[in-house]
């Protein structure tokens, strides 16, 4: 006979007692397990860029970017801004005065004390964010990376200058904050944007190339770079172009007459600073000169997601903005729709047609050379 249990007024058979217990105490462990992730998550290891180890016991939750590009990044890949908890004061700029700041309202209230513009680190401002990660340049020096390490913070050091050194970086940022799945489409993307310029651009001749001047900077100083670990360089002979300051070893400051001596045929104004607009060079009594500034192919780098001058997450857009200007014979990339396409993958969000005409500051340089295809249709 079955043993029972007699509960209040109720009688139970105690081998249903003893299952329900076992049940409850089974389903106790399993919710355990499947909620304490940080117990049993695969650690992260990987080699960063300056060949060293980095280990994580998880996926980073708190990231923070000294390298200014990356902050953008790191919100692209993760999709939230939830990741990222402290930037560099330029790539703040960027948020603010951009589109991001627009799609990620929080994004204005990341902290941006814990570096200088310079990327020296300010270690008590970093440190009170108690960072699970710091990403940092690793080619500038180890005086803006050993307060880092030494105060005992893990730290992926990435490179500059060409991209292949992009997608690299942008692959360990995706696996640091556990979201390797995201960065397949956009390498595969940037592929395929890549190689269709490439195929086209093959076949323009050496002498119809036009002669394109990138200025880093322009108000406070101008500053214009040579070819080698270039990567403005780079997409303007990626696009069909040649770099007017190819003779320079490294970035360097320039005068006016330098840039009237090279003569550009286009000249593409940084999108860094605020103030500088195509008037700059238009009313400019030795700039104007320049056959770039006759035949009105000067233009100002977008500001999207981030600025279009340095790599990001939003490269194929400028290499297919600087394409279409350098050849609008050849190439007629629908850079509007590329746009919406983009936006929604990086960031999930729809631009409006007035949110693009912001980015490729339509108001303010529409009367350009060949700008008018960029109009909304």
């Amino acid at each position: 006979m079955a043993l029972i249990v007699i509960r209040g007024d109720t009688m139970v058979p105690l081998s249903l007692i003893i299952t329900t217990a076992s049940r409850r105490r089974m389903a106790a462990a399993l919710a355990a397990v499947l909620f304490a992730p940080a117990a049993f998550a695969e650690e992260i290891v990987f080699k960063d860029q300056g060949n060293r180890e980095v280990r994580l016991a998880k996926a980073a939750e708190r990231v923070v970017s000294i390298v200014i590009p990356m902050a953008s990044t790191v919100i692209a890949l993760d999709g939230s801004t939830r990741k990222l908890i402290g930037m560099n004061p330029t790539a703040k700029s960027a948020v603010v005065e951009g589109i991001l700041g627009k799609i990620f309202p929080e994004a204005k209230d990341i902290p941006s004390d814990v570096t200088a513009p310079n990327f020296v680190p300010n270690v008590e401002a970093l440190t009170a964010t108690n960072p699970d990660l710091v990403i940092q340049w690793g080619d500038r020096g180890a005086d803006i990376v050993a307060p880092i390490t030494n105060a005992g913070l893990t730290t992926m050091l990435i490179l500059y200058g060409s991209e292949e050194l992009t997608r690299d970086y942008m692959t360990m940022a995706a696996k640091a904050i556990g979201k390797p799945e995201r960065i397949g489409e956009l390498v595969e993307w940037r592929d395929r944007v890549q190689k269709d310029i490439q195929a086209k651009a093959t076949a323009i001749p050496e002498d119809k190339k036009p002669n394109v001047l990138y200025l880093g900077r322009a108000l406070s100083d101008i500053s214009a770079s040579g070819t080698k670990g270039n990567y403005n360089a780079w997409s303007i002979q990626l696009a069909g172009g040649r770099n007017a300051s190819a003779e320079l070893n490294g970035t360097v400051s320039v005068n006016k007459e330098q840039i009237a001596a090279w003569n550009p045929d286009v000249i593409f104004l940084n999108a860094f600073e605020a103030k500088l607009n195509v008037d700059w060079v238009y009313n400019d009594p030795i700039l104007s000169l320049t056959n770039a500034a006759k035949s009105k192919r000067v233009y100002k780098m977008p500001l999207g997601g981030y600025r279009w001058d340095p790599p990001s997450q939003e490269s194929p857009l400028s290499w297919m903005w600087t394409a279409n200007l350098l050849h609008p014979e050849i190439f007629k990339y629908d850079l509007r729709a590329e746009m919406k396409t983009a936006y929604k993958t990086l960031y999930n969000y729809d631009l409006a047609d007035s949110d693009i005409d912001n980015i490729l500051w339509l108001k303010e340089q529409g009367a350009a050379a060949d700008y008018a295809q960029f109009e909304a249709k």
